[in-house]
């Protein structure tokens, strides 16, 4: 039970970190740039946003002893819903950038990708800390 909750928040702290690194990579003529999450949040679509803040709301529900103790579907609902959200807005972020113009050519780096694999993750892991969490007595 314990295990599970520690994947799911270690989890939510990688994606938060991910949120930082490049996750495109742009080219044009010969000249190379990388934009992060966070760039793409403050330039873009404010939705972005929320993908840092359902990752704190998971460490922090991760963290305090009584959320998880006396409620752990507050837990998992969180990480549920945090990492699904998470995923989906990624996945929405791609859709856009690659039907928009194309007059520079974008490449999705490994850090965007490990970021959504493991937003799908969290939600796995949530609900395998939940079915384990009501099954003990």
């Amino acid at each position: 039970m314990n295990n599970a909750r520690r994947v799911t928040v270690s989890l939510a702290i990688f994606v938060l970190i991910c949120f930082f690194l490049p996750w495109v990579q742009l080219s044009c003529v010969g000249v190379q740039d990388s934009v992060s999450g966070l760039s793409l949040a403050r330039d873009g679509d404010n939705l972005l946003w929320f993908i840092p803040i359902f990752m704190l709301a998971v460490i922090g529900f991760g963290t305090a002893r009584r959320i998880w103790n006396e409620m752990p579907s507050v837990f998992a609902l969180t990480s549920t819903l945090g990492g699904s959200i998470s995923a989906y807005l990624m996945y929405q972020e791609r859709q856009n950038l690659n039907h928009g113009p194309r007059l520079v050519a974008t490449q999705w780096t490994i850090f965007f990708w490990l970021a959504f694999a493991t937003s799908l993750a969290v939600v796995f892991a949530a609900i395998v800390f939940y079915s384990r969490r009501s099954r003990s007595p």
